[in-house]
């Protein structure tokens, strides 16, 4: 069922919300300060191309200082923006029962958007 459903998710927008990660996340790394940030976006777009079956698991070094700093100045770079994004795209396609399941997968994206650092993505 996993496999159907990140097989629909890709048809009907996922390929090209991957491709904004990749591309956010490569141009991240351009700079030195930047790629810490390039590849936990890269991370994340991996993670968009391919949702279900995928769960977003704190790491052991979740609660150290740094991770807490990474995390700060990402939400303010912009993690508010794709999460919000993916709050929008999560609401619209709540509206209709079939959409449900694609909603709550933008849910999950948009927690994992807000404070990448910390965290990472198991596939069951």
């Amino acid at each position: 069922m996993n496999i159907l459903g990140n097989i629909i998710w890709i048809l009907f927008g996922g390929i090209f919300i991957a491709l904004e990660y990749l591309i956010g996340g490569v141009l991240l790394c351009l700079t030195i300060v930047g790629i810490p940030f390039g590849i936990q976006v890269m991370q994340l777009g991996l993670f968009a191309l391919w949702p279900f079956g995928g769960e977003v698991v704190s790491t052991q070094s979740s609660t150290g200082c740094l991770t807490t700093l990474l995390n700060i100045i990402w939400i303010f770079i912009g993690g508010i923006w794709i999460a919000l994004s993916h709050l929008v795209l999560g609401a619209i396609f709540c509206i209709t029962i079939i959409g449900i399941p694609f909603g709550m997968q933008h849910f999950k994206l948009m927690s994992y958007a807000l404070v990448p650092f910390g965290r990472t993505v198991v596939h069951r």
